[in-house]
């Protein structure tokens, strides 16, 4: 299994180098809103989630780690976005005992309140209104292959509207996770997300942001009462240059927690930071939230709220 383990990263690793380019391609790529990170958690941390990943919200960063939900679990996560736009998603992991390993149904939906048409003729308005978005629809499902070792696969089906014109098209993500050990709980987690075929809107062609990250994380200490996770991922989009995010998550108790970290070599976000605090409701059941900000430069701070219910 240690040999699958290895092909398998070299198999993932193959992708980057085929997209690997010497110039940015700003502008050139569809479907950006899929590369807004949702969780309160992980944007906290700079960011820095492929390498922890560890809860419901792995469908998004990395779908190997969704195996650590070992029961059911909801998260609920909004952004209030640039531009007065919102993305709001919906997650829901469960394991069924006929069934090894572990799936989750998601749903990420990118919107806009109703905006007034406008025309040459009609500057103040027509009085008609349009709408604008992207929602998608996911199945994820992951795995333990080894006691170190697992993987996961996310499908999306994917609407994308703007007034009377919509596309319809499929991505998917692969994501593994390997729990290295050494005392410190190291983990070393790749992913490729947004695979997917070409897509014409408005009689253009264009393509999915494809991603591809490793990241790791471990822990700097811990003892019965206290832990700090760092985390470190590097990112290679085939849209922009590499880049990298560095990130902490400090925690008091198991119920309240203290998240920073940095955005490096990207257009616009820098320093991120938030904080979390967790109750337990049952011998089995907790309820969780979290808040993060975003310092995004001239776009000021973005603010992410996110709530979850395991049981």
């Amino acid at each position: 299994m240690r040999r699958i383990a290895i092909l398998t990263t070299v198999l993932m690793a193959l992708p980057a180098l085929a997209l690997a380019a010497g110039f940015a391609k700003v502008g050139t790529f569809g479907g950006q809103e899929l590369k807004i990170g949702i969780s309160a958690r992980a944007t906290g941390m700079g960011s820095a989630f492929t390498g922890v990943a560890d809860d419901a919200t792995s469908v998004f960063y990395n779908a190997g780690g969704l195996v650590n939900v070992r029961g059911n679990e909801v998260s609920l996560n909004h952004v209030t976005w640039a531009a007065d736009t919102k993305l709001s998603t919906a997650i829901i992991a469960f394991n069924p005992r006929s069934i090894p390993g572990t799936f989750a149904l998601s749903v990420r939906s990118f919107w806009m309140d109703p905006q007034l048409e406008r025309t040459a003729y009609n500057p103040e308005g027509t009085g008609r209104t349009f709408d604008s978005g992207t929602t998608t629809f996911g199945l994820s499902y992951a795995r333990f292959f080894t006691d170190k070792f697992s993987a996961g696969l996310t499908l999306n089906y994917l609407h994308m509207g703007l007034a009377e014109t919509a596309v319809n098209t499929g991505a998917f993500d692969f994501g593994i996770m390997y729990r290295i050990g050494l005392g410190r709980d190291v983990k070393l987690g790749m992913t490729i997300q947004n695979l997917g075929s070409e897509f014409t809107f408005d009689e253009r062609e264009s393509r999915l942001p494809v991603i591809f990250k490793v990241g790791t994380s471990f822990n700097a200490f811990k003892n019965e009462r206290q832990q700090l996770l760092c985390a470190f991922e590097f990112q290679h989009p085939n849209d922009n240059v590499e880049r990298a995010n560095v990130g902490a998550e400090y925690g008091l108790n198991d119920m309240f927690f203290g998240r920073a970290g940095y955005h490096i070599s990207y257009d616009s976000d820098g320093l991120a930071f938030g904080f979390g605090a967790q109750i337990r409701t049952g011998e089995t059941t907790r309820l969780r939230g979290d808040y993060s900000a975003v310092d995004m430069d001239a776009l000021g701070y973005v603010h992410r709220f996110t709530v979850t219910v395991v049981y």
